[in-house]
């Protein structure tokens, strides 16, 4: 086992971007971030208070300010405030959708298409045994079902232990719980390494293969960019065996983020039409309530002019 396999510990926690006011680091995957549990000892909040205790807020109840959520099986950035209104700028990226995430993960077998949008809505399940699970609506027992968008782009196919594989970039437009899990098995490529969601089938691999590689917020006045790398390589899991690539995480990033931007673009001039168009709005009525008010001056005029004679 290499050191990148080896389970997390209240040492080998990685800073990935560390200010006044954020810290982001690369969460170990089977690991919580926090917990309310006397024998969860090794969190990430744990690993916090361990690298940094003069950072932790005593005003909080884990003594710092979690700005998203990632899965207990899931790596990746992971984003930390370290005051309130740090935390109330962040919260209002991921409310308003203006947050930028992308995850790399290993599915099983070969996906056909290179790009695609998967569209399920996704509701909680109420059936028995399958407590705190997701899924796709139209199953049975699915509960409260809302509209999901996941894009996806292949960038690799190869083996996993001699079985077909594709590495894949994921985009989530939405933010339903397990979502990715839950779309990536409802389109028949299940991530490698669920457990949960291959119903206790794929336990072979070390880890669930689901890494947050990219969180962008667009904060002012500098966005906040981060990136946590590629652990699914063969040199990391030599069961992992590329044989065609279509282009390389960084690539594929450099296309999502210029999308991001025309799309913010876009909307801006939006905006700004908008915007001019109210002011517009506010003339033309100010404009027509000068004119009335001068034809009401007039008529006054005229009728003293008419009553004197």
């Amino acid at each position: 086992m290499t050191a990148a396999t080896e389970a997390a510990s209240l040492e080998n926690l990685r800073v990935l971007h560390q200010s006044d006011d954020f810290i982001v680091v690369d969460k170990h995957w089977d690991l919580r971030i926090d917990s309310k549990m006397w024998y969860e000892k090794n969190t990430v909040q744990a690993q916090l208070r361990h690298r940094f205790p003069l950072l932790a807020d005593p005003d909080t109840y884990y003594g710092f300010r979690f700005c998203h959520q990632l899965d207990f099986s899931t790596s990746g950035a992971l984003c930390v405030a370290l005051n309130k209104a740090a935390a109330g700028r962040a919260y209002r990226c991921f409310k308003d959708r203006t947050a930028t995430k992308a995850y790399i993960a290993l599915l099983r077998g070969w996906v056909e298409e290179e790009n695609r949008t998967i569209e399920f809505s996704i509701g909680k399940t109420s059936t028995e045994g399958k407590a705190h699970m997701m899924c796709i609506e139209g199953s049975d027992g699915c509960e409260n079902p809302k509209a999901c968008q996941t894009e996806l782009s292949v960038l690799e196919y190869g083996t996993y232990d001699g079985e077909p594989a594709t590495k894949v970039l994921l985009e989530p437009l939405t933010g339903r719980t397990h979502q990715l899990r839950v779309h990536c098995s409802a389109v028949g490529h299940p991530i490698v390494g669920d457990f949960t969601y291959s119903l206790g089938v794929d336990d072979s691999p070390y880890r669930m293969m689901l890494h947050a590689h990219l969180l962008r917020l667009p904060l002012e006045p500098h966005a906040l960019q981060v990136t946590a790398g590629d652990p699914f390589l063969p040199y990391v899991d030599p069961k992992w065996l590329p044989q065609r690539t279509l282009r390389t995480a960084e690539v594929a990033v450099l296309s999502l983020l210029d999308s991001v931007a025309a799309k913010a673009e876009q909307l801006e001039k939006e905006k700004k039409w908008k915007e001019a168009e109210e002011e517009r709005r506010k003339g033309k009525k100010k404009k027509k309530q000068a004119e009335s008010e001068e034809q009401k001056r007039l008529c006054q005029d005229w009728l003293s002019e008419w009553g004197g004679e």
